[in-house]
């Protein structure tokens, strides 16, 4: 048994390391393996309320190529992987949790040769990236100040521009989805007027959450094909 306190946490204090014990065990999520570690930091490396979405990712996944955007320990990279993506690629700016994702590959058997993974602040890779991918996962801190980042990062502020830099990343027919945490969190009206936009929040609450309703808001873009 690991008890924790759980308390109001401030920019990027809860991914702050608290420990040192270095210990990571595997946990089973539908096909996946995936690496937890229940003592070094305030999370484990697993954000449960995303399980669903991440048992879609993998349904979707097959023959696509898919884009993890803000990926933390990958776990949602591991499921398109094994749900059959062409390829797969992971962008953060955590070496930490990058070295814990290329550990969740490695636990499912998965090589690195066509699963790519990036460290570089989201915003600035966006603004290089192009319409190369199928299937795009956008899940974005609340707030982020981190030294490495060329700005600061307010996700009710700043959430128009990102999730419209990373729907550029879409080929035609392509679905990108954004999820975040934020309690509160209102979608700007130009987004949500979009074709191929929808409010999917009900679809990906597991049932372990039905009391906190507003645990994740998760959106669905899926830009209808150009004209001619």
């Amino acid at each position: 048994i690991v008890y924790k306190t759980r308390e109001r946490q401030r920019g990027s204090e809860q991914y702050r390391r608290r420990g040192d014990r270095g210990e990571f065990f595997p946990v089973r999520e539908g096909a996946a393996s995936l690496l937890v570690n229940l003592h070094d930091y305030l999370d484990t490396g697993l954000f449960l309320d995303h399980r669903p979405l991440r048992l879609r990712l993998g349904r979707e996944a097959k023959g696509r190529d898919f884009l993890n955007l803000f990926c933390y320990t990958g776990s949602a990279t591991v499921h398109a992987a094994l749900g059959g993506a062409r390829s797969t690629t992971s962008v953060d700016l955590s070496n930490t949790y990058l070295r814990w994702l290329r550990r969740n590959l490695a636990e499912n058997g998965l090589a690195e040769g066509r699963h790519r993974v990036v460290r570089a602040d989201v915003l600035a890779w966006l603004a290089e990236a192009g319409p190369a991918w199928d299937l795009v996962l956008l899940d974005p801190p609340s707030f982020s100040n981190s030294a490495a980042m060329d700005s600061s990062f307010d996700l009710q502020r700043d959430h128009r521009a990102l999730v419209e830099a990373a729907l550029g990343c879409l080929r035609p027919g392509g679905v990108l989805y954004f999820s975040n945490n934020r309690r509160r969190f209102r979608l700007d009206p130009e987004l949500a007027s979009l074709p191929g936009c929808e409010d999917i929040t009900a679809e990906t609450l597991d049932p372990d959450f039905a009391r906190r309703p507003n645990v994740h808001r998760c959106f669905r873009f899926q830009p209808p094909p150009a004209a001619g």
